[in-house]
């Protein structure tokens, strides 16, 4: 079904001479319940620079389009820093699944074969896997790493902070039954449906990948064994255990080390 979008809002905000742009857009679609809200973040145009690369920035459970522009205000100001659009999509504590127990959750697919030819088609991207990150917090670290292993075509750099990366510990919380059915009936489609069971695909993908967690984190040991994981496959990749916990205070200094990071690789 092809994707369309409606403007909500607008706003055009001026730092000196340079001036990013933040749109809200609902974005209509038959792979979910209702329209999805994305807001869509486009740095300044300079005479040597009119296309960007492009981060999409996933939320966490119980958050939505606009939780990001909660955790950082002035991601307008970073994009227009570092010359990057950003989209923040509404994830609706769907851990970025395709749903398969609630055919209007397909989160997945909304993202991947709606959402991002949309950005590109109405947006100043640079339409390249090279060109196109993305990472999130808690639940989005994990669907950013899903998506990233799981549609390496579409991306290839990728990160998580505070990620879920293995859902198997935690089988009563988040909703995750309500998506995917009970772990006790459904065993092998939650063995499928976690990220810490993708190295064999984040190795073949051969994505630029970082993910962090604070050390007092509950997720803290399921990042570690990720890591540990990445390691033993040989996999490259950047991971920092830092002091922190579950919080908005650790992804406000987080989401700053993951934006240096694609940087870097957008550059090379």
């Amino acid at each position: 079904m092809k994707t369309t979008a409606i403007l909500l809002a607008a706003g055009l905000v001026s730092f000196g001479a340079r001036a990013f742009t933040t749109d809200t857009i609902s974005v209509n679609t038959a792979l979910l319940s209702s329209p999805e809200k994305v807001v869509v973040i486009v740095p300044d145009k300079q005479p040597e620079k009119t296309s960007f690369p492009t981060v999409y920035l996933l939320n966490g459970y119980g958050g939505d389009h606009t939780s990001w522009l909660t955790v950082r205000p002035d991601l307008g100001e970073l994009a227009d820093e570092y010359g990057m659009v950003m989209v923040m999509p509404d994830g609706r504590d769907s851990w970025y699944w395709d749903s398969p127990v609630q055919p209007h959750m397909q989160m997945e697919s909304f993202i991947t074969k709606e959402l991002v030819p949309y950005i590109d088609a109405n947006y100043p991207t640079l339409p390249v896997r090279e060109k196109r990150a993305v990472t999130g917090l808690s639940m989005g670290g994990h669907g950013a790493l899903w998506l990233a292993a799981n549609h390496p075509d579409l991306f290839g750099n990728a990160g998580a902070m505070s990620g879920g990366v293995d859902i198997r510990p935690f089988p009563g919380r988040w909703k995750m039954a309500q998506r995917l059915g009970s772990k006790e009936e459904f065993p092998e489609r939650w063995e499928n449906s976690t990220v810490a069971n993708c190295v064999p695909k984040l190795k073949e993908a051969g994505l630029n990948i970082t993910f962090d967690c604070g050390k007092d984190d509950f997720f803290a040991a399921v990042n570690d064994n990720l890591h540990a994981a990445l390691l033993e496959a040989d996999v490259p990749h950047d991971y920092t255990s830092r002091p922190g916990k579950h919080t908005r205070t650790y992804w406000n200094n987080s989401i700053l080390y993951h934006l240096l990071f694609f940087n870097e690789a957008f550059n090379k």
